[in-house]
């Protein structure tokens, strides 16, 4: 599976300022786990411009389009980003109905719209 999993930490994302009953710090080790179980890469990226939606994460398949979910805030939610990729991740497997929820419009194609 080539994919890739980008997770926001900058100012609103991964902050104990906007967060602070999230452990970021744990849950970015949790994703980094996740992914490497998976043959997934994680990049950490400093914004990706959608900070009301914060914690932001973005799941690639090399190829395909990014799903962006929002609202990364449980460990449920990572739990849930697990399930998928055991079951093959985008472009293989359809979005949990859990995930579906945590889905995102990315900030381009909101300034597109």
């Amino acid at each position: 599976m080539s994919v890739r999993v980008t997770v926001c930490r900058d100012c609103c994302c991964g902050t104990v300022k906007k967060h602070p009953d999230v452990d970021h710090g744990y849950q970015l080790a949790r994703i980094k786990d996740v992914a490497a179980r998976h043959g997934a890469m994680v990049r950490v990226a400093e914004c990706l411009d959608t900070c009301a939606t914060s914690n932001v994460v973005v799941v690639q398949a090399k190829g395909g389009k990014p799903v962006w979910l929002g609202f990364v805030l449980t460990d449920a939610a990572v739990d849930d980003i697990d399930t998928w990729l055991a079951a093959g991740g985008p472009g293989v497997a359809p979005l949990p109905a859990t995930l579906e929820l945590h889905r995102i419009t990315p900030p381009g194609a909101r300034k597109a719209q």
